[in-house]
């Protein structure tokens, strides 16, 4: 499937864990409404997660996207309706290769996947905010079950792009993956970008390596830039970043050198948006 409704090059610059933290959610919103964030990713089962939603609400251009949480976070459903996938603490577990392999061998706990994955876009649907796109937190979407489910169950909630995590700073033995999770997509009509970055600046896309992925722009394609902005940094965030340097990459979005630099891409024909500007059927 083609990714651009053009042949004009384009770039989605979005920040996940939208909901994560009020933090996360203060970010996004001064970092779309007096930066260059133009889309986000929301998780639905935070305890922010209403917090976020208002606050996108009250930003109608900002572009929004479902943010799957399957590792490392909470649940949208109650823990005794998916016992298989929580801990004792309630929570998704980080052992995505040993969760993975369960996801893929066990009919049990697929069942409960599934639910657990339409109860996020039901939530999502519930917040009647329009769903730019979807991708999933540490790209536990490149697992095969996961992106089976993601397709099946997405086309009842107008699923009609995804992320695809193909970019600098992947490792190579995933590299077959991300060859079949872009064939899926394209069999299922479904958009996709055609590189990401930030993979490799994960935590750490201050101002100086914001400016320097924008210099190095392909010349075509669609790309997708992610970053992790927040007001605060590392655990006052989530236990689980304790050297992200969050506060640094919500700087980053509203620096006067990146507006700069995005106008000078403007000026050579890029365009900038979210999946919903940028791949839409011509």
């Amino acid at each position: 499937m083609k990714t651009a409704a053009s042949a004009r090059p384009g770039l989605i610059i979005t920040a996940d864990d939208f909901g994560l933290h009020p933090s996360v959610n203060r970010a996004v919103e001064l970092a779309h409404r007096d930066g260059v964030l133009a889309a986000t990713s929301l998780m639905v089962g935070t305890p922010a997660a209403q917090d976020a939603i208002a606050r996108a609400r009250g930003c109608p251009r900002l572009r929004v996207g479902l943010h799957l949480v399957l590792a490392d976070g909470m649940p949208t459903l109650p823990p005794r309706a998916i016992p298989d996938l929580v801990g004792s603490d309630g929570r998704f577990g980080s052992r995505m290769a040993r969760d993975g392999l369960r996801f893929f061998c066990l009919p049990r706990v697929r069942r409960q996947l599934a639910l657990e994955i339409r109860a996020q876009f039901e939530a999502f649907a519930a917040s009647g905010l329009v769903l730019d796109h979807v991708n999933a937190h540490k790209h536990f979407h490149l697992h095969p079950t996961v992106l089976s489910l993601i397709l099946k169950i997405g086309r009842d909630y107008g699923l009609r792009a995804v992320r695809l995590p193909r970019g600098a700073g992947v490792a190579a033995w995933l590299r077959p993956w991300l060859a079949l999770l872009q064939a899926r997509l394209d069999a299922a009509g479904v958009a996709h970008n055609d590189y990401l970055l930030g993979l490799r600046e994960s935590g750490r896309f201050d101002e100086p390596a914001l400016l320097a992925a924008l210099r190095a722009l392909p010349p075509s394609g669609i790309g997708e830039l992610y970053l992790h902005p927040a007001l605060a940094s590392g655990p006052a965030i989530a236990a689980s970043m304790p050297a992200y340097r969050h506060a640094d990459e919500f700087a980053a979005l509203v620096s006067p050198r990146v507006r700069r630099a995005l106008r000078r891409l403007r000026a050579q024909g890029f365009r900038f948006g979210g999946y919903a500007d940028l791949t839409a059927p011509a």
